[in-house]
């Protein structure tokens, strides 16, 4: 059997993860929340077969799977989430991805962050950020924009722009078609933890929108917000967050 090392077992995970879950899309059979269902239900069985197998001993946190919080007593801990943006992907939408992570001591050290329907697998071991003019957008959720948010925008001069997953936010920043991500609505480790890796990996700014790092593998897997921001323009947006959106929730508040 073939010895991955880490960085080329999430590039194949995140792969292998948009394959499954693209294939579930065949023939137009399933629709709305069975399509759905079935795309996490196959694609997260893959993925803890494929951890048992290559990473017995590493402890593991995925959306949808039962956490037994044995994972706190690891060092090293995958989080996944096979389908970030549900509501996107079951309505064939674009905008949705695929995270994997592993968790070293807290912090995302091998990330990979997959847009499927473009057929593209970003890892952190590959990956620079796109240094080019400003674009002049922030994105935010579509689903549960922050309130507050335009008053940020607006003090930035940035327009807002809606946008699905947080990886699909995350790389269009990397990607240099917006210049911010910010959320402050609550989101869930599995949900940050590769878009964090890969954004810092890359040379961009990824922090709690206070400045302060994104921790992981914590007990409670809620956290309140993030900013994930070209870096030159994170000392503004953090400023501006402070000031529009007052101080952030507690990270082991309950969403």
């Amino acid at each position: 059997m073939r010895d991955f090392n880490d960085h080329d077992l999430a590039y194949h995970l995140a792969t292998g993860i948009g394959d499954i879950v693209r294939g579930t899309r065949a023939g137009g059979l399933l629709h709305g929340r069975s399509l759905a269902h079935v795309a996490n239900e196959v694609a997260q069985t893959w993925t803890d077969d494929v951890l048992a197998v290559h990473r017995p001993d590493d402890g593991t946190l995925s959306e949808g799977v039962s956490d037994d919080l044995s994972r706190l007593e690891k060092s090293r801990v995958w989080i996944i989430d096979v389908i970030d943006g549900t509501k996107e992907f079951s309505t064939g939408r674009s905008d949705w991805s695929v995270h994997v992570a592993l968790v070293v001591d807290g912090r995302p050290t091998i990330a990979s962050v997959g847009l499927p329907d473009a057929g593209r697998v970003f890892r952190s071991d590959q990956v620079d950020y796109v240094d080019g003019p400003s674009s002049g957008a922030m994105v935010i959720s579509r689903n549960n924009p922050p309130a507050g948010v335009h008053e940020v925008a607006d003090t930035l001069g940035l327009r807002v722009q809606p946008m699905g997953s947080a990886g699909a936010k995350m790389l269009s920043v990397l990607l240099g078609d917006a210049d911010v991500y910010l959320h402050a609505g609550g989101q869930n480790e599995w949900d940050q933890a590769a878009p964090v890796g890969v954004a810092l990996a890359s040379g961009l700014h990824a922090s709690r929108i206070d400045g302060s790092p994104i921790q992981f593998n914590k007990p409670n897997t809620y956290s309140p917000d993030i900013l994930v921001c070209r870096p030159e323009l994170a000392e503004r947006v953090i400023d501006a967050a402070a000031a529009k959106l007052g101080r952030a929730d507690s990270v082991d508040s309950a969403p």
